[in-house]
């Protein structure tokens, strides 16, 4: 084996590592990991952290509000929705304002869990920037949120699918 391949397998280019998009998109993949893996202890995936999540900071919504709220497929969320409810941790209820309509709200099971879930995604979070110090993490937060209200979802954007 030459010198130049040896151990080059799992060193990417040195031209890829100098490209924001990469960096950011190898940092991703390591966060979608972590995260992953924290909520599968729980028995949980992404999606129903981010539903839960939606639930009880913005409050009981129509499915299509939800959907169109968190950028998940119609299909995705009715299949995410009947995971959460027959786990007990939303249910549909009908909307007093319009009858013909049920609205998805968080069950109190549904508050517990979410509770058990953001310990298990901030342990997630910690591991992600374990490397940084606590002004690094500051920094890196504002310059992140930067980049998404500069960029942001574009309305024209599919809808991101379930996968987790």
């Amino acid at each position: 084996m030459a010198a130049s391949e040896e151990g080059s397998e799992d060193v990417p280019p040195r031209r890829l590592e100098r490209l924001p998009s990469w960096l950011t998109n190898t940092v991703a993949r390591s966060a979608q990991r972590l995260v992953a893996d924290a909520l599968a202890q729980e028995g949980a995936r992404r999606q129903h952290f981010v539903v839960l999540t939606a639930l009880a900071e913005q409050g009981a919504a129509s499915q299509a509000a939800l959907g169109r709220r968190l950028w998940i497929d119609r299909s995705d969320l009715h299949a995410i929705l009947n995971e959460l409810e027959r786990d007990g941790l939303v249910a549909r209820i009908r909307d007093e304002g319009d009858r013909r309509r049920n609205l998805v709200q968080l069950t109190p099971a549904g508050v517990a869990a979410l509770k058990r879930l953001d310990a298990r995604v901030e342990a997630a979070q910690e591991a992600l920037l374990e490397p940084l110090s606590a002004r690094e993490r500051r920094e890196l937060r504002r310059l992140l949120k930067r980049l998404v209200d500069h960029h942001g979802n574009p309305p024209h954007a599919a809808p991101a699918r379930g996968r987790d």
